[in-house]
């Protein structure tokens, strides 16, 4: 009965479900033919060393990070059971039988109810971690703390000047700009699958604790993270005698806890400096990026990760140990980063020239040597040999003046062939044996990378696309930015950082791409928003103290002046004391000391500082839609202008109050320097700006069907002046060209000279312009021959 429900659903349950159903069949066959493999590569006794066979070992020990994530991932679905469990209902009552990978499927999800235990008991037979212990060559020197990287004067171009133009070399290529986040990973994960060397191996132990002091957590996909101490104590606490390797957890977890955040806070800092030094020189001396590719590759890698560890960690971090998670300064690293990567898109044919050279002069000539000397070499990796270097003998300087597109694709396959070939047991050409060939051809497979694939190599070592899934920590770090008047100018980075999100994206899953092409959208849109927001509350305020001085500048102000000079006259014949010496207009430009920073000397830099970031990029490219930075400021200040000019007559219904037009034509004014000023931070046509707003002021509506200082004053002359004509209490003065008051009983608010004599007349055409001037005289005269006809 309870069942009966279902009957009804069965072929939407199926046609819902099967995905799901599919996707975890999916794991099954992946996880079949990643066991196969590792069987193979145990039965071959493969050959691991990072610093030889890097891509065999890189992409073995992907392979095992990729399973063992794929695996917790699996396990953390809730309703896993539930969804296999109701499809395989369905499919018997639709097909009459089980779906055949059911009972298989079942078992899988059983097994793997804690997959790190299980997957412990099936690493047994593979505890032969070579590849992992390999990385003492390597993740040691990377992992150091800021401190040993300003003394070794880490990605410094200019610490040794001697040594400028020379090329950036390293044994091991690949390594030096490998992710730190990987290497944790393969480490951590490794360690605890192959816990058993842990006891028996010093090296291994070493290792293992250094990754288990840097982070608390890692990342399996995008924004799941794995809590490290906690499963691996968890995991270990079953098992007999390994009571000191749960201390070593422990210990290693207090140190996690109270130095890992301020020490990837000081290299945060290192790197912010060392990162604006090499894209100094670079914009300088863009020619350094041939020799010194690696450095700036460098950079960006250990940039990336420290920016990505700070957003993982400030995430999932108790909240006592906040102030190590929380950097005001991430936009400089961010921004220098972009800095740095636009340097690699913008001189890629001086990158590719150099190595084009290198790879035909040098590293043919070098190889083809190594090869000749080789004591055996067999046919078949004879011929891929000689087909590497008759490719990089055949490169010439010419191809690239000519634009001709360069694939090395075949030849880096071809190279990861030979590593599998040569690294078996049985292998008659060892590449154990032979450890500078391999040496040799990793540089040479960094050269092709150079020549051939930059942009790849960017997004490698420096895509920061996780912020896509970290939406409200990268909103908080803008808004942080945008309040520290030294942050601001590094804004911009913001936005740039959106164009990375397309690369999180992969073919294999395109439904995804409008999910995460929207949000960039969104998201960049916000950015550059409030980016303008920002600085047109900047130029708003420097508005509002110019016009408050241009305003004591007004011929109204001088009366008291003069009363002070003639009352100084009399009360010296008296004797008395007169009133203190008010302040003359202009006082607030004479600087006794210049430590003294008035407001509007506060207002110009932040703007300043601002505009930096608005000005930095003509127009960048969001998911194929482009965006202006600038347009956004030339709409804000449109808008904001325009409620300006309406806001400034000080127009109100109910007391019939309005400013004088003479008046209002002064804070104009003052309003447009200012504005005539921003052409010197930003690149925007500011006089687009004044015909779109006063253009608009000059007709009855404005585009947003608002009312306009046109419609404000005919209004008002014609509602109040006019009126008062009419009812006799004003009449023209031929004599002053004005409408004067005449003596009531009742005193008018307003004096009608003050709105009618020449000056205020001018002062109003140059307002409203002739077209404004038209719609007046035309409304005052149809209110006038109305009244002509009602004496009629």
């Amino acid at each position: 009965q309870q069942l009966a429900q279902l009957q009804k659903e069965k072929s939407e349950i199926l046609k819902n479900l099967a995905l799901y159903y599919f996707t975890f069949v999916d794991v099954m066959e992946f996880k079949d033919h990643v066991c196969e493999l590792l069987n193979t590569i145990d039965v071959c006794q493969v050959f691991f060393d990072i610093t030889v066979n890097f891509d065999l070992t890189k992409n073995y020990l992907d392979l095992i990070i990729t399973y063992t994530t794929l695996m917790i991932l699996l396990s953390r679905i809730e309703e896993r059971k539930a969804i296999i469990g109701l499809y395989n209902y369905a499919h018997e009552m639709t097909h009459g039988a089980s779906d055949r990978e059911y009972p298989r499927l079942g078992q899988m999800i059983v097994d793997y109810e804690n997959p790190l235990k299980k997957m412990m008991e099936e690493f047994v037979p593979h505890s032969k971690v070579y590849a992992l212990i390999s990385l003492q060559m390597v993740y040691p020197r990377r992992n150091l703390s800021a401190d040993q990287w300003r003394n070794a004067q880490l990605l410094s171009l200019i610490s040794a000047p001697s040594t400028m133009l020379n090329p950036a070399q390293s044994d091991t290529m690949p390594c030096e700009y490998l992710s730190l986040d990987a290497m944790e990973k393969w480490i951590i994960f490794g360690f605890i699958l192959c816990h058993g060397i842990l006891n028996s191996d010093a090296t291994a132990l070493n290792l293992w604790k250094l990754a288990l002091q840097s982070s608390s957590c890692l990342a399996l996909f995008r924004d799941e993270v794995f809590h490290i101490h906690k499963a691996a104590e968890d995991l270990f606490v079953n098992i007999r005698g390994y009571n000191k390797r749960i201390n070593d957890i422990r210990e290693c977890k207090e140190a996690a806890v109270s130095h890992a955040g301020s020490m990837h806070r000081e290299r945060r800092k290192f790197l912010r400096s060392a990162l604006k030094e090499l894209a100094t020189v670079l914009s300088d001396q863009p020619g350094l990026l041939g020799p010194k590719a690696l450095f700036v590759f460098m950079a960006l890698s250990f940039a990336r990760d420290e920016i990505i560890w700070l957003l993982r960690h400030a995430d999932n971090m108790p909240k006592k140990s906040a102030d190590d998670f929380i950097d005001k300064h991430i936009a400089e690293l961010i921004f220098y980063m972009e800095e740095l990567r636009a340097h690699v898109r913008k001189y890629g044919p001086v990158m590719q020239r150099y190595y084009v050279q290198y790879l035909s002069g040098f590293d043919a000539v070098v190889l083809n040597e190594l090869v000749q000397n080789l004591s055996v070499c067999p046919e078949d990796e004879s011929i891929i040999m000689s087909s590497f270097v008759n490719t990089m003998t055949s490169l010439s300087v010419k191809q690239v003046e000519d634009g001709e597109v360069f694939d090395f694709r075949g030849m880096r396959l071809d190279w990861f062939r030979l590593q599998a070939y040569t690294s078996v047991s049985k292998a008659s050409l060892g590449l154990a044996d032979h450890r500078e060939l391999g040496k040799m051809m990793n540089t040479i497979i960094f050269h092709t990378k150079m020549v051939d694939s930059l942009v790849e190599m960017l997004v490698e070592t420096s895509d920061l696309s996780t912020f896509c899934f970290y939406s409200r920590a990268f909103e908080k770090m803008f808004q942080q930015c945008l309040e520290l008047p030294s942050q601001s100018r590094y804004s911009i980075a913001f936005p740039l950082l959106c164009t990375h999100f397309m690369s999180c994206t992969h073919e294999l899953c395109p439904e995804e791409r409008h999910h995460i092409g929207d949000r960039s959208l969104s998201l960049c849109n916000m950015f550059l928003d409030e980016m303008a927001k920002q600085a047109r509350n900047l130029i708003t305020d420097i508005c509002t103290e110019q016009c408050t001085l241009s305003d004591q500048l007004l011929p109204k102000h001088c009366a008291k002046t003069i009363s002070q000079a003639v009352n100084k006259k009399s009360k010296k014949q008296t004797g008395k004391k007169g009133e203190p010496e008010r302040e003359k207009p202009g006082v607030e430009s004479m600087r006794k000391n210049r430590l003294v920073v008035t407001n509007l000397d506060k207002l110009h830099t932040a703007l300043s500082e601002l505009c930096f970031s608005i000005n930095y990029v003509p127009n960048m490219v969001v998911w194929e839609h482009t965006f202006t930075p600038r347009e956004y400021l030339t709409s804000h200040l449109e808008i904001r202008f325009t409620k300006s000019i309406v806001g400034m007559t000080m127009y109100n219904q109910a007391t019939q109050e309005i400013a004088k037009p003479s008046e209002l034509l002064t804070s104009v004014r003052a309003y447009m320097t200012v504005l005539q000023s921003i052409e010197n931070y930003v690149q925007i046509d500011i006089t687009r700006v004044f015909n779109n707003v006063l253009l608009q002021q000059t007709q009855h509506l404005d585009s947003h069907g608002e009312p306009t200082i046109t419609s404000l004053y005919t209004n008002w002359y014609l509602e109040t002046l006019l009126r008062q004509v009419s009812n006799g209490h004003i009449a023209y003065f031929p004599a002053m060209k004005a409408f004067v008051n005449l003596p009531t009983e009742n005193e008018l608010t307003f004096n009608a000279e003050e709105y009618s004599d020449i000056s205020e007349m001018r002062a109003l055409s140059e307002l409203l312009g002739p077209y404004g001037m038209k719609f007046l005289s035309e409304s005052l005269m149809w209110h006038i021959s109305s009244q002509v006809a009602e004496l009629k």
